[in-house]
C-alpha cells in the first residue's frame, strides 16, 4: 500500500538511549514510551503521563483515520458475526450434588449469568423456569468500561458462592462471597487475587492466590468467613520470582493443590480440605527439568509427569502416605511423540487426552482391569476437549469436539457402556452449510527437512490458482497448540473467498514435546522459518500467491508476526499483531516486570547468559527493524495489559514507520480500557474482530482500500 495518505501518521520524538551488554551496544530511541509509574498505570489507567497519554490517543486517531473507509464494512462484519451467535445461548449444566451449575447469556447481554438449578429439572437448555441466576454479569458490569469474572466456586453446601470479578483487564481480582438463599454479599473481601478459589469441606473458610507488588501470583492464603482480610494467613509463599503460583481441588475432592513452578520445572503441595488449619505437604521436591501434574486416588495419587526423561509424559502412581520420586511407579509409560496432554482421575476410571501428530485422542482405562479404550474420530484435521465434570464417583465425561467446517458438539460419554450421547450441537442461527465447506491439513517442508501441519478451511467454490487471499493463524510458543476448531467469526472471510489456515509451527507440541523443545530458547528462529514454509507451502498448493497473505498472531504469537514481518515482508499484503510480545531483548532484561522471570526458561536470561542475549538480539522484532518495504500492518495493545505492557507495539511501530522505506501503512490502536484480552462484552468484542477483519480485507483490496 504505497498511495500517499492524507492523514498524518504520528512520529514520537527519538531521544537518544543505549546500554551496553556483552560488548554490544543496543540503542532504543523511544524507551521513554514506557512510563516510569507503569505500576500504578497498571492498576489505574489515568495515572498515565500525559505525554504519553497524548501519543497513544494520536496514534488511535490516525488508526481511526487510515480505516475510517472501512467502517461502513467492519458495521457490515460486526452484523454477519452478531447474527451468527445464539444470543441467548447456555452451556451444558455440569452436575454437582443436588444442582447442575452452567451459564447463558440474556438476548443483547453482553456478559454471562451465572446460574444453577435443581438436578432433578433435568439437563434441557430450554427449560429456564427454574433457574437461579447467581451472579449477573450484565449488572454487575454496569458502570464499568471492563468487567470480567475470575473463578467462581460454590461452597460444598451450595449456600454460598466466592466469586472473583477484574473491572480494570490488569487480571487483578477482587473475591466476594455471596448468600444464595437471600442474594446478599457478605462482608468479607479480598483484593489483590490472582482469580483462583477452593473452599475447605466444611465451607468456613476458602484459599486464594494473591498477587505480590510486580503482579506475580506468588502466596495462598487462608480466608476464614466472618474475618477481616488483613486477617488473612499465608498458606504457602513461593520465594523464587519466576515460579508462579495457582490452586485447584483434586477431582475427588479430598485435597487443594497447590501448583507451582516456571516453564520447565514444577512442584506440588497438597492441602487436606477437611482440615481448615491444614498445613502443605510437598508431593515431591522439586528437580530442574521435571515437571508433575497430580490427582487423588484412594491411597494413592495418579501422576503426569516427564520424569525419567519421559518428554512426551507418562501415568504413574505414589503411595498418598510417602510420594516421593523415589516410590513413583509407572502406570503409562512414556511413548515418544504420543504426548499426553490431561489426566483426569474419577472413582473407576482414568481418563486422559493425548495427541499424535496433530490429532488428540481421548483414552479410558479402568482402574480394576487396566484395561484401555480409545475414543475414535474419523476427520483428518479436528478440534476435541475434555472436560472430566465436577463429580467423582461417575461414570461419565464431557468431550467437545468440532473443525475447521462443522460446528461444536458436545457429548456426554459413558465409560463403561462406551455410547455417547449428544448433549448440544452449536446453532449458527444465521445458519451453516459445513458441505459448501472444504477443511483439510497439508505438510509444509521447513529449511531442516521437518514437516509442519497446516490445516485450512476454504470455500468448496473458492479456486486453488493463488488468486484467493489468505488469512494465515499462527502463535508457537509456551508449549501451546492451536486447535482446528470450528470459529464463526473466521466464515466473514472466508465467505468473501479468504482460505482460513492454522500454522501448527514449532514451539506449540501439536507433534510432542519435542515440537515445543525445538521451538524455544536458541531454537526460537526454528517458529519464524516454521510459519514462512507453511505461507509457501499453501503458495504452493494454489491456495494463495506472495502477497495475497495476510498473517495474524497475538501477545507470542505477536513475536511471530514481527519476526516474520522484518524476514519476509514480500510474503504478506498485511500483518494483524495482538497484544504483540515484540520487545523481546528490553523486555527480558527488566526482572521487575510481572512476566520477566517466569519467561527466561522460555527465551533465556539475557543478562545473564551471552549467547541467549545474541540469539534474542538476532531476532527481537523491535531490535531487526530495517530500512526495507514492510507490508500494511496493525498492531492491537491494552493500556492495563500485564502480560505485554502497552509500550511494546507503541515502541515498535514508532520505529517501523521511522525506519522503513516504503510500504504500511503502520497502525497502532491502544485499547485504553482494557488489558491482554481486549474487550470484556462478547458483542464490544467483536467490534474489534471486525476491526482486524476489515484491515485483512483492504490489505488486499477487498471491498474497502486503506487510507482512501
Amino acid at each position: 500500500m504505497d498511495a500517499p495518505s492524507p492523514l498524518h501518521a504520528p512520529l514520537p520524538q527519538r531521544r537518544p538511549h543505549a546500554f551496553t551488554l556483552h560488548g554490544e551496544t543496543v540503542h532504543d530511541d523511544f524507551a521513554w514510551l514506557k512510563a516510569e509509574n507503569w505500576r500504578e498505570v497498571l492498576k489505574n489507567g489515568d495515572a498515565l503521563p500525559a505525554e504519553i497519554r497524548a501519543h497513544l490517543e494520536a496514534e488511535n486517531a490516525y488508526c481511526a483515520g487510515v480505516l475510517a473507509s472501512t467502517e461502513g464494512l467492519q458495521r457490515r462484519l460486526v452484523a454477519e458475526m452478531r447474527a451468527r451467535i445464539k444470543e441467548d445461548d447456555s452451556s451444558v449444566p455440569r452436575p454437582d450434588g443436588p444442582f447442575l451449575y452452567f451459564t447463558r447469556y440474556r438476548e443483547g447481554g453482553q456478559h454471562p449469568l451465572i446460574c444453577r438449578r435443581p438436578r432433578d429439572g433435568g439437563f434441557g437448555l430450554a427449560e429456564i423456569g427454574s433457574d437461579q441466576v447467581m451472579l449477573d454479569g450484565d449488572a454487575l458490569a454496569e458502570g464499568h468500561d471492563f468487567f470480567g469474572f475470575g473463578d467462581v466456586a460454590n461452597s460444598p453446601d451450595h449456600a454460598l458462592l466466592a466469586w472473583g470479578s477484574d473491572v480494570t483487564g490488569a487480571e487483578v481480582y477482587t473475591i466476594r462471597v455471596r448468600d444464595l438463599a437471600t442474594g446478599a454479599e457478605l462482608p468479607d473481601v479480598v483484593t489483590g487475587a490472582a482469580g483462583q478459589i477452593v473452599w475447605t469441606a466444611d465451607g468456613s473458610t476458602f484459599y486464594y492466590v494473591e498477587l505480590d507488588d510486580n503482579h506475580r501470583p506468588a502466596r495462598v492464603k487462608r480466608h476464614r468467613l466472618g474475618s477481616d482480610e488483613a486477617e488473612d494467613t499465608v498458606v504457602y509463599e513461593e520465594p523464587e520470582p519466576g515460579w508462579f503460583v495457582s490452586i485447584e481441588q483434586t477431582q475427588s475432592d479430598a485435597f487443594v493443590i497447590i501448583g507451582v513452578g516456571d516453564h520447565e520445572t514444577s512442584e506440588a503441595w497438597l492441602l487436606d480440605r477437611a482440615d481448615p488449619d491444614a498445613v502443605p505437604r510437598c508431593v515431591a521436591p522439586r528437580e530442574a527439568g521435571v515437571k508433575y501434574d497430580v490427582e487423588h486416588h484412594g491411597e494413592g495419587l495418579v501422576i503426569l509427569t516427564n520424569a525419567d526423561a519421559a518428554e512426551d509424559f507418562k501415568l504413574v502412581t505414589a503411595p498418598l502416605a510417602d510420594p516421593a520420586r523415589a516410590n513413583w511407579r509407572d502406570l503409562v509409560p512414556h511413548r515418544p511423540g504420543i504426548l499426553l496432554l490431561y489426566h483426569a482421575v474419577l472413582a473407576r476410571h482414568i481418563v486422559r487426552l493425548e495427541r499424535e501428530d496433530a490429532r488428540p485422542r481421548i483414552v479410558v482405562r479402568e482402574i480394576a482391569t487396566g484395561a484401555e479404550h480409545a475414543v475414535a474420530f474419523d476427520e483428518e484435521s479436528y478440534s476435541l476437549s475434555l472436560d472430566a465434570g465436577l463429580e467423582f464417583d461417575t461414570t461419565v465425561v464431557r468431550f467437545n469436539y468440532s473443525s475447521l467446517a462443522r460446528p461444536s458438539e458436545t457429548y456426554d460419554y459413558d465409560l463403561e457402556s462406551r455410547t455417547r450421547t449428544l448433549l448440544k450441537r452449536q446453532v449458527v442461527p444465521s445458519g451453516h452449510d459445513p458441505e459448501l465447506y472444504v477443511s483439510g491439513r497439508l505438510l509444509a517442508t521447513a529449511p531442516d527437512g521437518e514437516t509442519v501441519p497446516v490445516s485450512f478451511v476454504r470455500r468448496r467454490d473458492t479456486p486453488l490458482d493463488g488468486s484467493a487471499p489468505c488469512l494465515l493463524y499462527g502463535y508457537g510458543s509456551y508449549g501451546m497448540s492451536i486447535p482446528a476448531g470450528f470459529r464463526t467469526n473466521i466464515l466473514s472471510l472466508v465467505d468473501r473467498g479468504f482460505v482460513y489456515a492454522i500454522a501448527h509451527i514449532r514451539g506449540g507440541t501439536e507433534k510432542g514435546w519435542r515440537w515445543y523443545r525445538d521451538g524455544k530458547r536458541e531454537k526460537k528462529p526454528n517458529t519464524f522459518s516454521d510459519f514462512i514454509a507453511c505461507a509457501e507451502a499453501l503458495i504452493g498448493m494454489g491456495a494463495t500467491s506472495a502477497g495475497r497473505i495476510v498473517a495474524h498472531g497475538g501477545s507470542a504469537g505477536g513475536m511471530l508476526m514481527g519476526a516474520v514481518a522484518n524476514q519476509r515482508p514480500d510474503l504478506f499484503a498485511g500483518i494483524i499483531a495482538d497484544v504483540p510480545f515484540v520487545d523481546v531483548l528490553n523486555t527480558m532484561l527488566d526482572g521487575d516486570l510481572p512476566l520477566t522471570p517466569p519467561e527466561w526458561p522460555e527465551w533465556g536470561n539475557p543478562a545473564e547468559d551471552e549467547a541467549a542475549f545474541r540469539v534474542i538480539l538476532s531476532y527481537s522484532p523491535y531490535d531487526n527493524v530495517r530500512p526495507q518495504r514492510y507490508p500494511a500492518l496493525l498492531a492491537l495493545g491494552g493500556l492495563s495489559d500485564p502480560r505485554v505492557t502497552y509500550w511494546e507495539p507503541a515502541k515498535w511501530v514508532a520505529r517501523l514507520r521511522a525506519t522503513m522505506t516504503g510500504g504500511g501503512p503502520i497502525l497502532l490502536r491502544t485499547n485504553m480500557d482494557a488489558g491482554h484480552g481486549g474487550a470484556s462484552g462478547r458483542f464490544d468484542r467483536l467490534e474489534e474482530v471486525a476491526l482486524s477483519y476489515a484491515f485483512a480485507l483492504a490489505a488486499v483490496g477487498r471491498e474497502a482500500r486503506l487510507g482512501a
